[in-house]
Parts: structure tokens; C-alpha cells; sequence
């Protein structure tokens, strides 16, 4: 597409970010996060400068987390006024972020991550948004990639954040925050500054204050660019490696719904173990990860070790116990992976069913 319309820079970019990268279409509808900071003000400016050129529909939410009460009403008010200055319609979402942590014993940071994100889609469902857009920057990417690095990521994990995932956009996700700030600043635009975001006992924050900035001092003062360089290519790879591992879960993987006695149904996934054992360890890896994760939610190092020597050695009948009750069963040419008392710690063998 050409571009040859007079636009600021930043807005310039984005443009080109949200049609080339992201394959957004004019007439697209777009739910923007906007918590009052810096990142997404800037983000909801933007793509209000753009909105007429794209032909899109905006609409902004903003996510009481219930942890801030001395700050979150003046980011809210400044939501309203902003939204209505620009002409978007904007939403108010409140979550228990506290009780989140305390019922599924998380972090409170995980917690309201969690709550924030369902709460997003849920929304942008009911609103029929097309896309969610997420005001993740450069610097943002570039400790999640130490975070994920520090907790010994896979090669997926180690490719950061992605640009678009589902209907999930970060279309500044390559744009460094000091940027942002010059643009609003220019412009003598309002923002609300997070006093979280100062807190270190949360890991993120150690690494943004004072992690980084040793790393840079100490001892690379490109290490930003490296990072961002490494997840770029870590993405690249990631995206072949994700279409080795489809082929290979179609291949050799069996799902089918089970009818029970009491008239429910189970699900139960088969991995053929001829087909399985000819495949690369990197892929026996990815299918397992999947597995785990699409049964349980969660996929443990550990248990992905576990079961690779599974399905390698294993006599016909050796059971391993997994999250939530799910058994992995051998068979003759197979494993067999279900719930057979269903979601729970059960430690009872399938065989007593």
C-alpha cells in the first residue's frame, strides 16, 4: 500500500504496522485497553489521528483492579475525559484482583493479569470488536524476554510477546516508550503515572529499575536491541516450528469425546507411539507441551521430560499421574491420556475405574 498521506511519524508507523503487519481492513472495530498511562493514552491518540483514514470504529475499556483506590479514580476520571474529548465510547470493568490471587493461589500480579485479559475479551465479545489492541512497547518486550529468560523459557516463550495473537494486537510492540512519552509530551497530552509500577517486590519492576539499567551500565549498553534482535529471531523460528508441530498433532494425534455411564461425556487424546517415536525430540517435546496444555491448562518441564521417557520405554500399563487428575496410560502402540475420575488430585489408578 502507499502511503502518501502527510502523518506524524509515530502515526505514520503505526498506519503501516496495522495494515502490513497486523492485516488490519478499514471498517475493522477496535476495543483499546487504556489504563490512563502513558502508553496506551498515546496508543488511543493514534489510532484516533488514523480513525478516519481507516475507516475504523473505537472503543476504549479501562480495568479497575480494585488494588489502587488512592490513584484508580483519578485514572478513570481522566479515561472519561479523554474518551469524550476524542469521541469514544469508553467502559468501566472492576475486578477482584486480591481475591483472584487469594482463591487460585497466584501472584497478584498473575491474578490481575488474568482477570484483566477475560475481562477484556468478554467485552470486546459483547461490543463485536474485531481487535483487542494492547499497548505493549519495545521496553515491555524487552523484559519480558528477561523475565521468561530468568524462569528458563523455551525457545516459544523466548520469542516474546507476538504482534498479533488471536484477535490480540500490539501494534506498538516495536516502539520504544521514550518515544511516547516525547509524543505526548509535545503535545502537552494528559497521563496518569502507576505507582506499582515502582514497586519492586514485583519481579518485573526489579528487572525494568534496576536489572536493565546494571546490564547496561556494566555491561552492554545495546543490550536492548539484542534482546529485541533474539526474540525476533526466536519468533521467526517459532513460526516454522509451530507448523512442523500442527502436522505433526494431526498426524499422530487422536482426540475424541467419550460417552460415560451416567450419560456425560470425556475426552481422551490417543498419541500414537510408532509415528510419534520417528519424530524429532524438539517436535515429541511441542506435542507433548500441547497436550498438556490444551488438557490441563498448564504443561510442566517436568512432565514433559517425564513423558517423552514414557513413550520411549515404558512397559504396556505404566501410568503416570499428572494435573488435575489427567493419566497418561500405556498401551500396547500408544498412550492413552484422559481423566478418568475426572478433574481433580485423585491419586487412584485408572484401572480401579
Amino acid at each position: 500500500m502507499t502511503y502518501n498521506v502527510a502523518l506524524p511519524p509515530l502515526a505514520h508507523a503505526l498506519r503501516r504496522v496495522l495494515v502490513d503487519d497486523i492485516g488490519l481492513r478499514r471498517r475493522d472495530s477496535l476495543l483499546v485497553a487504556l489504563s490512563a498511562g502513558p502508553d496506551s493514552m498515546a496508543l488511543l491518540r493514534l489510532l484516533v489521528f488514523l480513525r478516519s483514514l481507516l475507516q475504523m470504529e473505537l472503543s476504549a475499556a479501562y480495568v479497575e483492579h480494585s488494588l489502587r483506590p488512592q490513584e484508580s479514580p483519578q485514572e478513570w476520571a481522566l479515561v472519561q475525559e479523554v474518551c469524550e474529548e476524542l469521541q469514544v465510547n469508553c467502559y468501566r470493568i472492576e475486578v477482584d484482583a486480591r481475591g483472584e490471587a487469594v482463591r487460585y493461589k497466584l501472584s497478584l500480579e498473575h491474578a490481575a493479569r488474568n482477570l484483566r485479559y477475560q475481562s477484556l475479551e468478554k467485552l470486546q465479545q459483547e461490543l463485536s470488536a474485531d481487535w483487542l489492541a494492547l499497548a505493549h512497547t519495545a521496553d515491555d518486550q524487552v523484559e519480558e524476554v528477561l523475565l521468561r529468560l530468568m524462569r528458563g523459557g523455551s525457545r516459544k516463550a523466548l520469542a516474546g510477546m507476538r504482534m498479533v495473537s488471536g484477535s490480540r494486537i500490539r501494534p506498538l510492540l516495536q516502539v520504544p516508550k521514550k518515544n511516547l512519552l516525547s509524543y505526548l509530551e509535545t503535545h502537552n497530552y494528559p497521563y496518569c503515572h502507576d505507582s506499582s509500577n515502582d514497586n519492586c517486590s514485583f519481579l518485573r519492576n526489579r528487572i525494568r529499575h534496576q536489572l536493565l539499567p546494571l546490564l547496561e551500565q556494566e555491561y552492554d549498553p545495546g543490550i536492548r536491541q539484542a534482546l529485541l534482535k533474539s526474540a525476533d529471531n526466536f519468533a521467526v523460528d517459532e513460526a516454522l516450528l509451530e507448523e512442523l508441530q500442527e502436522q505433526a498433532w494431526q498426524e499422530h494425534m487422536r482426540v475424541e469425546d467419550v460417552n460415560e455411564a451416567d450419560g456425560g461425556s470425556s475426552r481422551v487424546w490417543t498419541l500414537s507411539l510408532p509415528g510419534f517415536s520417528t519424530l524429532a525430540p524438539a517436535l515429541q517435546r511441542r506435542v507433548l507441551e500441547r497436550l498438556l496444555y490444551t488438557a490441563q491448562g498448564a504443561a510442566d518441564y517436568a512432565h514433559i521430560l517425564a513423558l517423552v521417557k514414557l513413550a520411549a520405554s515404558a512397559p504396556p500399563g505404566k501410568e503416570l499421574h499428572l494435573r488435575q487428575g489427567l493419566r497418561a496410560v500405556v498401551k500396547r502402540d500408544s498412550i492413552v491420556f484422559s481423566f478418568p475420575w475426572g478433574k481433580g488430585a485423585s491419586r487412584r489408578s485408572s484401572r480401579e475405574k
